[in-house]
């Protein structure tokens, strides 16, 4: 049985031996960050849904909500899903010019994205309906606006990973971030539709 074993091993390349290879190392890694971040969403949705009725005879969200505003985010942000795929398909081809192409496009959608939830935050607030209003509004301003930081620290981790594309062509390790950085966005996407699905289709 041990001789067995031993000659089993020796038929597998040296290359395919010992520690997993950077590749799946970082795709494991990235991987647990993603599950530990929809962990916290996961709970912040939760404490919505317990709170979403406490509005303290404030506003609630059917009178606050502008459903046409929300329906243009939500296109903005599932658009910028499928340039970041473009750019993934770019970025397997090599093609730079392409990947500078549907990169710019990405980013400005997911800031078109960012501009209208910050309108949104921003009228609220002029209305007296910030999130120290009532515990309903301290909630919706936890989720939808930690949902709106992580799109936004995506837009700078795009520009930073276009810089390294300019300065260090593509390079493995280039080439990982991107695709750490595409499957942190279409995390982000999934997320957005639990919020537009629960949050703003939800209110009453």
């Amino acid at each position: 049985m041990a001789a067995d074993a031993f000659t089993q091993n020796d038929d597998i390349p040296i290359s395919e031996r010992g520690p997993a290879s950077t590749d799946v190392v970082v795709g494991f890694g990235f991987w647990l960050f993603l599950l530990s971040d929809i962990v916290v969403f996961a709970a912040m949705f939760a404490a919505y849904a317990v709170l979403a009725d406490q509005t303290a005879g404030g506003p609630t969200g059917a009178q606050l909500f502008d459903r046409g505003r929300v329906l243009l985010e939500t296109a903005c942000l599932l658009a910028s899903s499928f340039t970041c795929g473009l750019m993934s398909l770019s970025i397997e081809r090599r093609d730079r010019m392409m990947v500078y192409v549907w990169a710019a496009v990405t980013f400005v959608l997911g800031a078109a994205f960012v501009a209208l939830e910050v309108t949104e935050f921003a009228g609220m607030i002029h209305e007296g309906a910030g999130p120290s209003r009532s515990a309903f509004l301290s909630a919706f301003f936890l989720l939808v606006g930690t949902h709106g930081l992580h799109v936004t620290a995506g837009l700078c981790w795009l520009v930073v990973m276009l810089a390294q594309v300019g300065t260090l062509g593509f390079r493995p390790m280039v080439v990982r971030r991107f695709r750490c950085f595409s499957l942190f966005w279409h995390a982000l996407d999934i997320v957005w539709i639990g919020v537009f699905t629960i949050v703003y289709l939800g209110a009453r």
